[in-house]
């Protein structure tokens, strides 16, 4: 699944291709996405030129003069530029053909990504009520303290709760948690000043390094059977229950909840 630094590395690679183009035509070829795309989206977006790429989130917004393009790469889903009259494959939902003889095609093999639409001046619903930016400056452990006081919520769900910060999945929840000696089971209320500074330290640590490591293979995103490959990361206990932690040797533990793991070191996390 696309997570923060994918989504940050396919604006990183999208912005130059298409930053300043002009949007010749809209293709859709399916529009039951994991919402209906607008069918006034090739008239929104036909005729008008990009004026950047950003990301909140998980989403990215393709912005032109009269709004956004509201995208999201769900489950499966990844934004490539191919050279016109390239053939689409069945997956292949939505070509932006632009006028260097370019498209950007949008591809989502199990349908839980969206397009949808975002007015010059507005905030979709979808963009209300999140979280600060976990590499941004408001993202702090002053920060995360205060919001967590009297949290009866484990301190995994915590930081997974995107009003309280956006982008942290449950692979990143796990490594960051582990680099910064919390337990993931912890009440979020329970856990220190000191340790949420840790914890913060450990985020930014952790996607800054998968953005730059996405930057030095952006060219090998693609297998050669057209789908996203995402990056490699070396995990010291998603995925590892039962294994012995890399630090200290003690056999990882773990659980279950709401269908998502949870792995940590019972030495190395309090």
């Amino acid at each position: 699944m696309p997570e923060l630094p994918e989504v940050e590395t396919t604006r990183l690679g999208l912005e130059p291709q298409i930053k300043d183009r002009l949007i010749t035509e809209v293709i859709l070829r399916r529009t039951d996405l994991r919402w209906p795309i607008p069918s006034e989206i090739p008239i929104l977006l036909a005729k008008e030129r990009v004026t950047g790429i950003r990301r909140r989130a998980k989403y990215l917004l393709l912005d032109v003069p009269t709004g956004s393009a509201l995208i999201h790469l769900g489950m499966s889903g990844c934004l490539r530029v191919f050279p016109q009259g390239f053939p689409p494959g069945l997956h292949d939902h939505v070509d932006l053909v632009l006028d260097s003889n370019q498209i950007v095609r949008f591809t989502d093999p199990r349908r839980f990504g969206c397009l949808l639409w975002q007015p010059t001046g507005e905030t979709h619903h979808l963009l209300q009520n999140l979280g600060p930016e976990p590499l941004s400056e408001g993202f702090t452990g002053d920060y995360l303290f205060k919001c967590s006081r009297k949290r009866t919520a484990s301190i995994k769900s915590f930081i997974m709760d995107q009003r309280i910060v956006v982008g942290i999945g449950n692979i990143y929840a796990v490594e960051t948690l582990f680099r910064a000696g919390i337990a993931p089971c912890r009440a979020a209320g329970k856990v220190s000043r000191a340790s949420y500074a840790r914890l913060v330290q450990a985020v930014k640590s952790i996607l800054t390094d998968a953005i730059y490591s996405g930057e030095t293979i952006l060219r090998e995103l693609q297998h050669p059977d057209g789908m996203p490959r995402y990056f490699k990361q070396r995990l010291f206990v998603y995925g590892r229950l039962g294994l012995p932690c890399f630090a200290c040797g003690e056999t990882l533990s773990g659980t279950r909840k709401c269908n998502r793991s949870m792995v940590w070191c019972p030495k190395c996390q309090k």
